[in-house]
């Protein structure tokens, strides 16, 4: 029997050569783009391939994370196919829509000291437990561990249950630190953890 990964390499190879085709074609940059995104979604599916065959071999995911220059976490939540402990079954892999881009404007808002606005993306819940001088201690720990805000990193959605989490690498001038934003089946945040990111 061939090898799963024989025939990945052979769409990504097909794929390859669907974009030159393309490329050379200047009256069809539109046919371009759409080659270039199927070259895309097959060199995804290689990684996935890559990365099952490596951890078949016995490899980490620190390993591999180190590899693909991030966490062993963020490499296990990307490509890693968890278990269901109580059923045995496959765990759902599908992230809410638009996850993302809410972690990163809710992030925008905290990290900024816009804390009436970052309350706005808040459940009812979470509303219940923090105000903006609870936002502003948080932040403060953090700003007083690693020094200056720098920007936002590596953005990680994982499906957990019937939530969606998003991890994001926060860059301070002394260090990293990990945003663990959680959202609800509504697109609200119900959970936010600020913690420093492991070495």
């Amino acid at each position: 029997m061939s090898d799963p990964c024989d025939a990945v390499a052979v769409e990504v190879a097909e794929a390859a050569r669907r974009l030159l085709v393309e490329l050379e074609r200047p009256h069809s940059p539109a046919a371009a783009v759409g080659a270039a995104r199927d070259l895309l979604d097959a060199a995804e599916t290689a990684l996935q391939a890559a990365v099952d065959r490596a951890r078949a071999a016995g490899q980490s995911w620190r390993d591999i994370g180190d590899v693909l220059g991030t966490s062993r976490q963020a490499a296990f939540q990307r490509f890693g196919h968890p278990v269901d402990p109580r059923t045995g079954a496959p765990m759902t892999r599908t992230v809410a829509s638009g996850a993302v881009e809410r972690a990163t404007k809710f992030l925008a808002c905290f990290t900024a000291g816009r804390w009436d606005e970052a309350l706005g993306y808040l459940d009812d819940r979470m509303r219940e437990r923090h105000d903006a001088e609870r936002l502003a201690s948080g932040w403060s720990q953090m700003t007083g561990m690693f020094g200056s805000f720098e920007g936002m990193g590596e953005v990680t959605p994982v499906p957990v249950g019937e939530s969606t989490v998003v991890d994001v690498v926060l860059r301070f001038e002394a260090g990293e630190a990990m945003a663990w934003v959680r959202f609800d089946h509504d697109g609200r945040v119900s959970g936010l953890r600020l913690h420093p990111a492991a070495s």
